[in-house]
């Protein structure tokens, strides 16, 4: 079987120099956009060199920074005439590397496109472009009483655009489910810069269900910009359980318990620890520092749901093995709590240079496997790794801590974060959850997907992008990197990504 990704046809006229593709692309783009809203140099391009897996850095060609649908449609037409890869870009808040920008190409930050251009407290939707944050959408709509349910722990900075890209999810999604649950529709344009529409107004649209394609399709199949999405009633009432446990076996099995009751929680997250530890003296949320691991359980609704709920739930955890429960008395509280879990990754900043957060999914019965199987390849790898994840649908966010100044502590990091991946599998769990492959899980595509596989995803994104032109070199490995996959990576100073740099 040929390789994945298609080789450039045969051409005696040597490439141009970066310098000189730069300078043409450049004098085509000022063309269509204002001054401002095109940067070149060095010193303005640095700034948009990674997202937030910090491990691999490159520096874009040019970045473009459209107003209008116009513009976007305007500079997706000159690269797609000049055969130059865009990537587009929202907040930058990713953790795999998906908007890690391409040497010979453009960058498409859509920041811009932060307006919130309509509210239907009547349909519970609203209409909002690519680059408004997460959080700003609910405090929009909250004069209306309405909110909108995904909550990545970024929210306060990640974008719809993003989450839209990767489906991401949030310490709520086990009731209210990921993005892809609450986005109606989504607009855009397609890598020649043609409009298209995924999704409608209506339950349910004609054709295909390419809405649940393009959600999660990490910015490779078109470029969003602008996003229906469902609005939810707030809650009458919400609180939320703190349960220690002694050890990490009966935190999992508590879990367990917990939907095997009958029991769906608005939120239902573990934290073990290392990780509360991290967190208690960065917010003082009032964790159990002797506990192994803390269940955060939330449960909301009308007053009476919420009691009902919450006696349940403390009889079950309490059955389980929980040493201490604790239950919020008032919103400040439950605000506290849940304080911790949505800054245990800034947390993880005050205690190590560096940390590489993975993002595997694995059955609920191995919760308690999987974090022993961790806590031997720390001895492994000679690297603390602190565990805080979604515990209701089994994904998990391992943060291994590292000195990305130490080359030798890098390639340990990146081994330990592929073992945890694999072994996710082996257990019958996926290499993502939330944060999508981009170009960090790229080897472990390849455990987890047999080559036709991988062959059939590429023929869905040739359907949408022939040429390979929108964000490039992401998600979907080729056949060498499989067969090359478990052989040590000699890096020489570059980015061991040969799949960005067939432009």
């Amino acid at each position: 079987m040929p390789d994945l990704q298609p080789s450039p046809a045969a051409d005696a006229t040597p490439a141009p120099s970066l310098a000189q593709r730069q300078a043409q692309v450049v004098q085509a783009l000022q063309a269509v956009l204002p001054p401002a809203a095109l940067l070149w140099t060095d010193e303005q391009t640095t700034p948009y060199e990674c997202d937030g897996l910090t491990a691999y850095r490159q520096r874009p060609m040019a970045v473009a920074l459209p107003e209008t649908e116009a513009q976007v449609r305007a500079v997706l037409q000159t690269c797609h005439a000049l055969g130059v890869p865009v990537v587009a870009r929202g907040a930058g808040t990713g953790l795999s590397g998906g908007a890690l920008p391409h040497e010979r190409g453009v960058t498409l930050s859509l920041a811009r496109f932060n307006r919130i251009l309509a509210i239907d407290p009547l349909a519970r939707t609203a209409r909002v472009q690519c680059g408004v944050r997460n959080l700003a959408i609910s405090e929009a709509a909250a004069p209306h009483g309405l909110y909108y349910a995904p909550d990545p722990s970024s929210q306060i900075a990640c974008t719809i655009g993003g989450n839209v890209a990767e489906n991401s999810g949030g310490v709520h999604c086990l009731k209210y489910g990921l993005t892809l649950h609450n986005v109606l529709a989504v607009k855009g344009f397609s890598v020649e810069g043609e409009p298209v529409e995924f999704g409608g107004a209506a339950l349910d649209a004609p054709g295909y269900d390419l809405l649940a394609l393009v959600v999660g399709s990490e910015g490779m199949l078109a470029v969003t910009t602008e996003v229906t999405v469902r609005l939810l009633p707030k809650p009458l009432l919400a609180r939320c359980i703190m349960a220690s446990f002694a050890d990490v076996r009966a935190a999992g099995a508590a879990v367990a318990s917990v939907i095997a009751a009958g029991i769906i929680p608005a939120g239902l997250e573990m934290m073990d620890g290392p990780m509360t530890r991290a967190v208690e003296g960065f917010v003082h949320a009032g964790y159990d520092l002797d506990a192994a691991a803390i269940l955060l359980c939330e449960s909301d609704g009308t007053p009476e749901e919420v009691a009902e709920e919450i006696e349940r739930m403390s009889g079950v955890l309490l059955a389980a093995g929980a040493t201490k429960i604790a239950v919020s008395g008032s919103e400040a509280e439950r605000l506290k709590f849940w304080s911790g879990r949505k800054n245990a990754f800034p947390a993880s900043g005050r205690i190590s240079p560096d940390y590489m957060c993975m993002d595997s999914t694995i059955p609920r019965r191995r919760l308690a496997d999987i974090l022993e199987a961790i806590a031997q390849m720390e001895h492994k790898y000679g690297l603390r790794c602190c565990n805080v994840f979604h515990a209701g649908d089994g994904n998990l966010h391992p943060l291994i801590l590292f000195d990305a100044n130490d080359p030798d502590q890098l390639e340990r990091c990146e081994r330990f974060g592929a073992d945890i991946l694999e072994t996710s599998v082996a257990m019958g769990g996926t290499i993502t959850g939330e944060h999508g492959v981009g170009v960090e899980k790229l080897n472990s595509m390849c455990v987890q997907f047999t080559a036709a596989e991988n062959a059939q995803m590429l023929a869905l994104k040739h359907a949408f992008d022939p040429a390979e032109g929108l964000n490039p070199g992401k998600l979907i490995p080729t056949l060498a990197r499989c067969a090359e996959y478990g052989k040590p990576v000699v890096r020489g100073g570059r980015l061991p990504f040969p799949e960005l740099e067939r432009f």
